[in-house]
């Protein structure tokens, strides 16, 4: 049988000798008389199948996958989170497995691999005769081909027809893979404790490294885990006093780095000097990671969710796919740091309760994509994604869709007039009265200035005038999905909404009317880099450009001279603030052409904040430091002016 292999490395390499070696110990010891004889007894085998035909078909794993992690990526490439069911698993090819690994398990496992035809009968026959003296299975003489077999194509139970199925299998198998093949799958198949299957995540989670770049020392102390991954383990909770570096005998682990450094030495596949200097080799040891904590919890979950709509969950968990999402990682913690840092000034200046939240979300305005996703200030210790899933009412933060529905009816431009006096309206079996959050009236005004200071009775006017079906209509358009109700305090916010449906709302006033449903997901490949599902935008055109645009003019005022001057940037910027009845939610959202996002703080009891808390007192200054963290580097750019766009006919009411 051919000793050639497909593995790479330099001609003096261990593996290399251990080529050689094998060579001359099959002349030296006779072994050749031992395959004859193997040989002989598989040809019984060949009668024996006929009665295991309804095993597995062995050809099959010709197109097995394994189950492997699906890693999750910011914009950049940067690692954000590894996705996965049981198996933790990364599948790598032989090549780029260390030589040494290869010897190890080998020398530990089975050192006749790439002699035997899947069967060992000397070993078979010994470990038959222990187990039929004990009445009990207690020793395996599994070779690594029957290993494989066990953990792929039949159950673990521990009976005597089974281990004959092994045989049969592993017989079946050697016929249609090459050994590099068996040893590769069997590489990326074996348990290595902690949920990790495959030895590219057991030596990232042992050593901090990739398969390809472990030593001798660590090899051999890796090969030594296979047989009691969960008991040998230097990071298993029982061992870690032991196995603290420089590991010593005591440590379970290190006795089996020695046993199998001892092995090597007595098959020749090592020199006395390496299996020495492997002894004394440093070890340094990793960390558990196989559910290890996302570096950014809310996008990774949030990402999660988007897929889960449009893939199964079990493909997602088991697939290896790579996912790359819209977010900067450090754009992101930036804003984390922000909320942070922003909830404690809050707390200290005597805001809210001990359950007082603040979640943010930035959307890009020419592809929707989301840029930033906070949803609360410490997933440790709330995992609720307050920026995705909060509904809570967005007070005065709504009025720009009225303002919009008014402009878009083709009977209003910026500058119309509108009354600011007391009014009634009759509200189902009621009466309704809306007041001004100072209590006073401002008789005639424009709508730009109703608008910059926040005014509520023009509001109400505008809807009752434009009709609050229609305005509906456009909080629809502009994707927000969260019920509603025609009633006439609908444009004092009247409604629950996410802020991530605020921010997207935005975004499409940024773009002069242009919308895409927004998205953390940018595109999702196989581990082969096949490309599963390229995200490209597809915006549509949902508003009326010169009204968008004509809103946009105004609420820039609500920034040079309205309610949110503390949100002033230095360059072109519009947003409104925010503020429900009793201080419960408290909103700042705002954007420039290139970055719209919405910020809210609030109690998660839903009580309130306390008196005086204004969207632009409290909310404004945040947006305004994540906002400038933002656009750093970014070009300034100024609004499309509304004379750009053709004005829109005049709707009549029936």
């Amino acid at each position: 049988m051919s000793t050639k292999t497909v593995f790479t490395g330099r001609h003096t390499s261990p593996w290399d000798v251990w080529v050689r070696g094998s060579l001359r110990t099959l002349q030296v010891t006779g072994l050749g008389l031992l395959m004859v004889g193997s040989a002989a007894a598989a040809g019984a085998l060949v009668g024996l199948t006929y009665s295991f035909r309804n095993l597995p078909d062995v050809r099959l794993l010709r197109t097995y996958v394994p189950a492997q992690t699906t890693y999750i990526y910011d914009i950049n490439g940067k690692e954000l989170a590894g996705i996965h069911g049981e198996a933790n698993r990364e599948v790598v090819p032989l090549s780029q497995v260390s030589n040494h690994l290869k010897l190890a398990v080998l020398g530990i496992e089975d050192s006749y691999f790439y002699s035997h035809l899947g069967i060992n009968f000397t070993s078979v026959l010994r470990a038959l005769l222990i187990n039929w003296q004990k009445g009990a299975i207690a020793e395996g003489g599994s070779t690594l081909t029957m290993q494989l077999v066990k953990n792929v194509l039949l159950t673990p139970e521990q009976v005597f027809s089974r281990k004959l199925a092994e045989a049969v299998l592993a017989f079946r198998m050697e016929q249609v893979f090459t050994k590099d093949q068996l040893l590769e799958m069997y590489l990326n198949q074996v348990y290595w404790g902690h949920n990790n299957y495959g030895v590219e995540t057991a030596a990232q989670t042992y050593f901090g490294k990739r398969a390809a770049d472990l030593t001798l020392g660590e090899s051999a102390l890796m090969a030594g885990l296979i047989q009691a991954p969960e008991f040998y383990s230097p990071l298993a909770t029982q061992n870690k006093e032991v196995c603290q570096p420089p590991l010593t005998s005591t440590c379970p682990a290190k006795q089996r780095q020695l046993l199998v450094l001892d092995r090597l030495e007595q098959l020749g596949w090592i020199t006395p000097e390496e299996g020495r200097q492997a002894r004394l080799e440093p070890i340094q040891l990793g960390e558990i990671s196989s559910f290890s904590p996302s570096k950014l919890p809310y996008v990774t979950d949030a990402a999660m969710q988007e897929l889960y709509r449009r893939f199964d969950r079990t493909a997602l968990q088991q697939g290896g796919f790579r996912v790359q999402t819209t977010v900067d990682m450090d754009l992101q913690q930036k804003a984390e740091l922000i909320v942070q840092e922003s909830h404690v000034r809050l707390r200290r200046q005597g805001w809210g309760t001990r359950q007082l939240q603040v979640a943010l979300v930035a959307v890009d305005p020419r592809t929707h994509y989301i840029k930033a996703l906070v949803g609360g200030v410490d997933y440790r210790r709330s995992q609720f994604n307050r920026a995705t899933l909060a509904q809570r009412q967005p007070g005065s933060a709504f009025k720009p869709f009225v303002y919009y529905a008014a402009l878009a009816s083709g009977r209003y431009t910026p500058d119309s007039g509108v009354s600011d006096t007391p009014v009634s309206y009759r509200d189902g079996d009621k009466w309704y009265s809306p007041r001004n959050y100072d209590g006073t009236f401002s008789g005639y005004t424009s709508l730009r200035q109703a608008l910059a200071v926040s005014r509520n009775v023009p509001a109400i006017r505008l809807g009752r005038d434009v009709g609050m079906d229609k305005v509906i209509q456009v909080c629809r358009a502009l994707g927000i999905a969260s019920p509603m109700l025609p009633v006439t305090s609908l444009p004092l916010g009247a409604v629950d909404v996410t802020p991530l449906e605020m921010a997207s709302a935005y975004a499409t006033f940024a773009s002069n009317g242009w919308y895409a449903e927004p998205s953390l997901v940018a595109q999702v490949t196989t581990v082969n880099g096949e490309v599963v599902w390229q995200n490209i935008p597809q915006p549509k055109l949902v508003l009326n450009p010169w009204a968008a645009a004509s809103l946009n003019n105004m609420m820039q005022s609500v920034i040079t001279g309205g309610t949110g001057t503390a949100a002033q940037l230095g360059r072109p910027a519009a947003g409104k603030t925010g503020t429900t009845s009793s201080e419960r939610d408290i909103w700042f959202v705002g954007y420039v052409p290139q970055l719209a996002t919405a910020v809210w703080i609030g109690n998660d009891d839903n009580t309130p904040l306390g008196g005086g808390a204004t969207g632009g007192g409290l909310v404004a200054p945040i947006w305004r430091q994540f906002m400038q963290a933002a656009l750093q580097g970014v070009p300034v750019e100024k609004f499309t002016p509304a004379g750009r766009f053709p004005r829109p006919k005049v709707e009549r009411n029936n």
